[in-house]
């Protein structure tokens, strides 16, 4: 199993903040969780609303605890409305089902992590989430 590195991950962050300051997103939030669900690097740009980690937090939450990204959460909301609701019950109602919650993958394809970003639309947080990974050298799910 690959490790995910702190460096990794605020190397994440930092480059996901830079793409959202070139592609002129809102202001936004990430936070990293490692493979445990325990929160491993986390920054919010200047004017970001006051519950942002909440929400970067649930989304990279529940990709973790359901092993899919939020986009897919988000689709099986839609489709199965009872039994997210229902997962997000038995853990607590921390899973935030939109976009903007990418599993980090390692070289042997475990779970390493998750990022999970906030502040724009959620497919614009997505975007910045997979841009950092990316630049990061981490492999985020397709999920």
């Amino acid at each position: 199993m690959t490790e995910l590195t702190l460096a990794a991950a605020q190397t994440a962050i930092a480059a996901a903040l830079a793409y959202s300051r070139e592609h002129k997103l809102a202001p936004m939030a990430f936070c990293i969780l490692d493979a445990r669900g325990v929160p491993k690097a986390y920054a919010a740009e200047d004017g970001t609303a006051l519950r942002r980690y909440d929400i970067a937090h649930g989304k990279a939450y529940g990709a973790l605890a359901m092993g899919v990204g939020s986009k897919t959460l988000g689709a099986r909301a839609v489709e199965r409305p009872h039994f997210i609701s229902a997962v997000n019950g038995a853990i607590g109602g921390a899973m935030v089902p939109v976009a903007g919650g990418v599993l980090i993958r390692g070289a042997d394809k475990s779970i390493i992590g998750c990022i999970g970003a906030t502040g724009d639309t959620s497919d614009n947080d997505e975007l910045a989430a997979r841009a950092g990974l990316a630049a990061a050298g981490l492999m985020g799910d397709p999920s």
